[in-house]
């Protein structure tokens, strides 16, 4: 545990300069899919989930939260993201007594092909191309105690246009506990901490004369573009939940707040609550990205049904609605089957 606190100063002491100086780097990193939220739940809280995070979508927000599972759980999620991007989430985990708590997952971003076109088409060339981002990943977590859980999720990640591609390696590494005031959850997570990407394919191959002045030499020799190595987006979250109804039979009300410190972007918060009846239908609202710079993320909404059938299996159904300014609106779904 000391150790994992220590990791968190460092990184935080790291990076605490690049928002003194005003330098905020936005748009320098790869592999921005991995900031969008996964699960309907979540983002109907506005993002507030990395100490709520206690099924499968946990492997998204916190590793350590997944320790809680009894048995295991599915996951789905489906998004239609702006600019008619599609954006979908999978995952299992399984819980193994006295050994810990195992999950494996994917994230897929694709689109629809489209025309290539040049300079000297820019109404196309009759070619079409592809691009996409995906990531495979698998995470194990365990209960230290019966208040605190550590858990880790480790990731290939890959990015392609055309011909060209990029990869790289990251982990996260999540921590939950649950304080003995009243049941309130802390949880602390980094997560994209790993490899550059550089992009490199037939599409970086090029011929190039390297002495244009000498006679008779070889003008078609062949050589690669330099490309830039980009940093994964690193990222901090620190964050609170309480259930303020919990002397209340039969009523929940979950207040979460997050604090974000990624490397590519300044701080922000996000902030959320659901409200559940009976434990079976949920009512949610929060707020993203309060006081950063620019952003086109806002208010957020969601509503979830669970119903426990045949004994021990729980199916799970959350839709949320997201806001994004000067974008298409965004509207998540995803399923859960617990068992």
């Amino acid at each position: 545990m000391k150790k994992t606190i220590l990791i968190f100063i460092m990184v935080a002491v790291i990076w605490t300069p690049l928002t003194v100086l005003g330098v905020t780097k936005v748009g320098t990193t790869a592999a921005n899919f991995l900031k969008i939220g996964v699960g309907a739940r979540a983002i109907g809280m506005g993002g507030a989930y990395v100490a709520l995070a206690s099924d499968a979508s946990g492997m998204y927000w916190n590793p350590a939260g997944i320790a809680l599972v009894e048995g295991g759980e599915a996951f789905f999620n489906h998004t239609t993201w702006i600019a008619d991007i599609n954006f979908d989430y999978a995952g299992m985990v399984l819980s193994v007594p006295t050994v810990g708590t195992f999950g494996l997952n994917t994230t897929f971003l694709t689109m629809a092909e489209m025309d290539r076109t040049t300079e000297y088409y820019p109404e196309g060339t009759g070619q079409k191309f592809k691009a996409g981002s995906y990531a495979l990943a698998v995470t194990y977590a365990r209960s230290l105690t019966d208040r605190f859980s550590i858990g880790v999720n480790a990731k290939y990640i890959r990015e392609y246009i055309l011909n060209s591609s990029a990869g790289g390696m990251a982990i996260d590494i999540g921590t939950l506990f649950i304080t003995r005031f009243r049941g309130l959850r802390i949880g602390a997570n980094i997560t994209n901490f790993g490899t550059k990407m550089q992009m490199s394919g037939r599409d970086i191959l090029v011929q190039h004369d390297i002495d244009p002045q000498r006679e008779g030499n070889n003008d078609k020799l062949n050589a690669d573009l330099g490309t830039d190595k980009f940093d994964l987006p690193l990222n901090l979250r620190v964050g609170v939940a309480y259930d303020v109804l919990q002397d209340v039979e039969n009523n929940q009300l979950w207040v979460a707040i997050d604090a974000i410190h990624p490397n590519d972007n300044v701080e922000s918060l996000n902030i959320g609550a659901e409200y559940m009846l009976f434990n079976m239908v949920s009512l949610r609202a929060g707020y993203s990205s309060l006081f950063a710079i620019e952003t086109e993320k806002g208010l957020t909404f969601g509503a979830g049904l669970q119903y426990k059938f045949m004994g021990s299996v729980e199916a799970r159904i959350d839709y949320a609605y997201e806001s994004f300014g000067r974008f298409d609106n965004v509207q998540k779904f995803s399923i859960a089957l617990g068992f």
